[in-house]
């Protein structure tokens, strides 16, 4: 009787705990879209949980302002973040495929090496990579900021943990036995295997490109290779007699329907990657 008493207060307790939780989030994203139809002047009077009924306009303003290249803006992120997390995630699966499947001497100290690289932050090499860039004439190019996703550490870590808990060696054996080619190995028999992790990999990756403004403020001047997080912070940093709340609001909520989407086309693959690939079989 006790156990059961104490198990149906364990039930109660974690629903209770996941309802708290899900408001604490959907909660913002509630206010954002109830700040997206207020006013300017609505804004400035300060805190509504009710919608106002200006959404209509304030997306009219984001679209018709000639000085400020939406839709443009929407497009750069979307080439970016979507080259970005197609190469981060075949790339970084490649060699974590390489380290996992072969051995060689060097081995270890390469996945040290990697493993070195994953805790330097990106502010560290902001300097040299944005000289690096000017020389190589790619200044003011979204090349920039697709090119160094192949190079992931921390998306090769969850590939090489994951092949270690799904992939065993005696496959990868058995189609060399039968004459299967590297690549093609890895491409018809290893990939399928990692389709999971690398949804959700592609997942984070695209996001983090999306949301990424460090690396573009420093690369990007021309407006019309700006990406969404560089046009947000424009609008944000007009002058205080131009600023209008309600087009920045309107602006961050359309900048999140592409995420949302995202997720929506992967999540079905988060839970089983991420639970395959953290617990090794």
């Amino acid at each position: 009787m006790k156990s059961k008493g104490y198990n149906g207060f364990r039930t109660v307790f974690a629903h209770v705990l996941l309802v708290i939780l899900s408001f604490m989030c959907l909660f913002f994203f509630y206010i954002l879209l109830v700040n997206s139809t207020r006013s300017h002047a609505d804004l400035q009077k300060g805190f509504s949980a009710l919608p106002g009924g200006h959404l209509l306009e304030n997306f009219k303003n984001v679209t018709n302002d000639g000085t400020f290249p939406m839709v443009r803006g929407i497009i750069n992120s979307l080439i970016v973040s979507t080259c970005s997390a197609a190469i981060c995630t075949y790339f970084s699966a490649l060699t974590a495929y390489g380290l996992y499947a072969y051995d060689f001497k060097l081995k270890k100290v390469a996945f040290t090496f990697i493993m070195a690289i994953l805790v330097m932050p990106t502010q560290v090499t902001a300097m040299g990579f944005l000289r690096l860039v000017t020389n190589m004439g790619m200044y003011d190019s979204l090349l920039p900021l697709i090119i160094p996703s192949i190079a992931s550490p921390s998306v090769f870590y969850f590939m090489y943990s994951y092949l270690q808990s799904s992939l065993p060696l005696s496959l990868v054996e058995a189609a060399r036995i039968d004459g299967s080619k590297e690549f093609r190995t890895f491409n018809q028999i290893v990939l399928p295997i990692m389709k999971p992790a690398m949804a959700v990999q592609a997942i984070f990756t695209f996001v983090g490109s999306w949301n990424n403004y460090f690396v573009p403020a420093l690369i990007i001047q021309s407006k019309d290779k700006m990406t969404v997080p560089i046009l947000i912070a424009l609008l944000r940093g007009a002058d205080y007699m131009n600023r209008d709340m309600g087009k920045i609001y309107m602006m961050i909520m359309i900048a999140i329907v592409p995420i949302i989407f995202v997720y929506l086309l992967l999540s079905k693959y988060i839970i089983a990657g991420v639970t395959l690939g953290g617990v090794k079989g």
